[in-house]
């Protein structure tokens, strides 16, 4: 299946300045993530019949333009079911259909199938394009540097689970919500667990170290300047710590942290 990338200049704080929204299939196609409108994107979208309008997840720098891309095409505007409101808050769109895991929007002989992939957030699906082919994975990887998985809004045990799950399938690449294609899915994918273990380690070390605030165990947990990424390497912390609590492997109350007690 065709996948068309388009980076759309977006005014959030989404890594490079901009989110990547694709097109999947030629004519008709579905529209995934239409972040904010730009000539470019409003040229492909004229090219082609877009039948389907749907997200990855619903944070800000996703969903900028669903409505406009929406009204214009006349499209069929999906949300994931138990998500509606959400999606109809971050979107000011109604959706006219629901999607879950295993939902799959044909295309001509082919089909988008929908997969679940929590973690970054809660509502996040990736979408296959055709049988075995490329998953668009939204925020679940990026080729270079590592994705936020902050608390409340992310949960570290799914986001692990979904980055297993997406090695497991092994597709030829992805295509993720910021940055270059990711043609070594399987090496980004260890690279980015591998990255996530280490953080796990480093924020046990600081608690089994006498750390137990957030903040004093965010000092102990990371040794680079966090100017400017300071609030987000904190609500990854957080996350960390909610993991290795639900695992028992220390105590956190969500005030302070201490070593699991014999």
């Amino acid at each position: 299946m065709d996948v068309t990338r388009c980076a759309v200049p977006v005014a959030t704080r989404a890594p490079t300045g901009e989110t990547n929204a694709y097109l999947l299939g030629e004519d008709p196609a579905v529209l995934v993530d239409p972040a904010a409108r730009s000539d470019d994107l409003d040229d492909l979208v004229s090219d082609r019949g877009v039948d389907h309008v749907l997200v990855t997840h619903t944070h800000p720098d996703h969903v900028g333009a669903v409505a406009a891309y929406a009204d214009e095409t006349d499209a069929t505007v999906w949300a994931r079911y138990g998500r509606t409101d959400r999606f109809r808050d971050a979107t000011g769109c109604e959706p006219d259909r629901t999607l879950a895991p295993g939902t799959t929007i044909p295309l001509g002989d082919d089909r988008v199938r929908v997969l679940d992939a929590p973690g970054h957030a809660p509502d996040h699906v990736a979408l296959e394009a055709g049988r075995g082919g490329p998953i668009c994975c939204g925020d679940c990887a990026v080729r270079e540097g590592s994705v936020v998985v902050g608390a409340p809004e992310g949960d570290m045990r799914a986001y692990v689970t979904t980055l297993r799950r997406l090695w497991a399938m092994d597709p030829p690449s992805l295509y993720p919500g910021h940055g270059p294609a990711i043609d070594a899915p399987r090496e980004t994918l260890e690279r980015l667990l591998t990255h996530r273990q280490r953080r796990e380690r480093t924020v046990l070390a600081a608690v089994e170290g006498g750390a137990d605030t957030l903040e004093e165990i965010l000092e102990a947990a990371y040794e680079k300047d966090l100017s400017g990424v300071r609030d987000l390497a904190r609500t990854t912390v957080r996350a960390h710590l909610e993991k290795l609590a639900v695992e028992r492997r220390l105590e956190w109350d969500g005030e302070r942290a201490a070593p699991v007690r014999e």
